[in-house]
């Protein structure tokens, strides 16, 4: 068995676990993840409602005391944090859950951010409560070490330590390869597409400022990141604003569609069963759940880092983040991707046969594409599948209606598809591994789309905006994800591990950008899905002491006393 075939099973065995219901699967990690967030909201009081003013005023800096321990200021943190956080996912996830679900996925994906945001106000106060602080440590370390594998041996007890160091592991090796090589590699993907860049170069040139970034410690990373999360966002957020603001009369409509799509679907481009209420639900929760991060165990890493002496004051500006990064920032996807209709219109598309946006479903009753395994060739008249019950040719999860030889679409294909051998055979015995038809776009190309469309009355360069915001995501999360791995290398061997850790971080940032990496994404998939467990676990058992040190704080109003100096 070699490896690749090793990480498929664990994908399908581990990452995938969980219940399947109307064919979709409810994985358990997002059973865990909206369980406990819906506990801790209702045990918390819904802090997201009642707090969220008072976390954006300690945010601002309103109550900072440059005295307090710790390495970085609250806004440092959350920027920190927030490079982490907003990356590929606002700009291809909302696209991805849209092409599957539909509009109304936007909606589910706001409900999760909602219990996001009582999640990350827990895991956090928990962070700054058990975190340690060493101001003798070398400037490289940082004073500060904190994040879910300190409270969980220090909150649950020692008998606890092997899964907290678990925790520690699983989480640094995630932060190699999803938070890191994953990055690097759509990055390099993306300037080899449009400009022709080679991979080699564009690898040496993001792994080297990564390098310069990440070696200067997490003072030198909270600096960086409190001017590059606000700057992308902004640019991010005000093209896509601009695109609203050209479609005005298009905003009630929208909002109408996606609410009404959440409940009573009808829309949808993809996924199995298309139209049914689970399959919008599932994809808004999947979606939203990955883009903020929530109950992941990996911010609490970056807030414990926040100069404070009172742990729910850094819990108070972790809850912005889920609103920040999928309310706000992922809305601006959604809209754009739904308002200039690039969402359900088909393009003139390249189909590679050994491509990986290939593969092939069926039809159902309703005429909605059901991913299946063809077990022999699929015979194709004038262009058209011979039987319509068998499989199809798709390309993103979405059958092609029609394939052509040229891409002018002049000569339509009569012949077999080989799917075992990846090539079209047609009737004269020409073998062709590229036929040619009209599907929809996904993911990052999908809002490169949307952007280019709704700024098109300006020029054509809407798309740039986003293959630029693409460097700047994949870069500041690889930068901020480097802090949480070393702070894991840093409680399993402590500081001596942080510059091999760092260095071979860099390396791997590199390597990232000119492999393909089709295992290293399954590999991240599966250690994130298990490194959740653990955090979760420890959420719930600790959920009274945060209930109790929230209930203290806003009781003693200790920003008042700041306020006063």
């Amino acid at each position: 068995m070699d490896f690749a075939t090793i990480v498929d099973w664990l994908d399908r065995n581990i990452a995938q676990f969980g219940i399947t219901i109307a064919g979709e699967r409810l994985t358990l990690q997002v059973l865990l993840l909206l369980g406990i967030g819906t506990y801790l909201t209702l045990k918390l009081g819904l802090p997201q409602i009642r707090k969220f003013a008072h976390g954006v005023a300690v945010a601002t800096g309103r109550y900072d005391d440059p005295d307090d321990p710790g390495d970085v200021s609250h806004f440092q943190a959350l920027t920190t944090a927030l490079s982490a956080t907003v990356g590929i996912g606002n700009i291809a996830g909302a696209a991805i859950a849209i092409h599957l679900g539909g509009p109304g996925a936007l909606f589910w994906m706001w409900m999760t951010a909602f219990l996001g945001m009582a999640t990350k106000f827990s895991e956090v106060t928990l962070a700054q409560r058990y975190r340690e602080v060493d101001e003798s440590s070398a400037k490289y370390s940082g004073t500060v070490s904190g994040g879910p594998m300190y409270y969980i041996e220090k909150g649950l007890g020692p008998r606890w330590k092997p899964v907290a160091a678990f925790f520690a592991v699983m989480l640094g090796l995630t932060a190699f390869l999803t938070g890191n090589a994953n990055q690097a590699n759509t990055v390099a993907d993306a300037m080899l597409s449009e400009f022709g860049i080679a991979k080699w170069m564009t690898g040496l040139a993001t792994s080297t400022l990564v390098a310069l970034v990440i070696l200067g410690g997490i003072k030198r990373i909270g600096r960086v990141t409190s001017i590059l999360a606000p700057a992308m966002a902004i640019l991010y957020v005000s093209a896509a604003m601009l695109i609203i603001i050209l479609n005005l009369d298009q905003v009630p409509g929208t909002f109408a569609l996606i609410f009404r799509e959440a409940f009573n679907p009808t829309a949808g481009v993809a996924g199995t069963g298309v139209g049914a209420f689970l399959v919008t639900l599932m994809w808004g929760v999947r979606r939203g759940l990955f883009s903020n991060e929530a109950g992941q165990g990996s911010a609490p890493i970056a807030h414990a880092a926040a100069k404070t002496d009172e742990p729910v004051s850094e819990g108070v500006v972790a809850l912005l983040e889920p609103f920040i990064d999928t309310i706000v920032i992922v809305t601006m996807t959604a809209l754009v991707v739904i308002m200039t209709g690039a969402w359900n219109e088909q393009v003139d598309t390249e189909i590679a046969l050994a491509g990986g946006d290939l593969s092939y479903v069926v039809l159902d009753e309703g005429g909605s594409s059901v991913p299946t395994d063809p077990t022999g060739t699929i015979r194709y008249t004038l262009g058209r599948p011979g039987v319509t019950s068998e499989p199809h040719v798709a390309w993103h999860e979405v059958s092609v209606s029609q394939l052509f030889e040229d891409e002018a679409h002049t000569q339509p294909f009569s012949g077999a598809v080989d799917p075992a051998r990846e090539v079209a055979v047609a009737d004269d015995g020409r073998e062709l591994a590229v036929l040619y038809g009209q599907a929809y776009e996904t993911g990052a190309p999908l809002t490169q789309m949307g952007f280019q469309r709704g700024l098109a009355p300006l020029g054509d360069w809407g798309h740039y905006i986003v293959i630029f915001s693409v460097f700047l995501f994949a870069i500041s999360t690889a930068i901020s994800w480097s802090y949480y791995g070393d702070r894991c290398a840093n409680y399993l061997f402590g500081q001596r591990a942080i510059i091999p850790y760092k260095l071979v971080f860099v390396g791997m940032h590199f390597i990232g950008a000119v492999l393909p990496l089709a295992v290293v994404w399954a590999l991240g998939d599966v250690f994130l899905a298990i490194v959740i467990i653990p955090n979760l676990i420890a959420l719930i058992f600790l959920a009274p002491q945060i209930t109790e040190m929230t209930e203290s704080y806003f009781t003693r109003s200790p920003w008042q006393r700041q306020r006063g100096r």
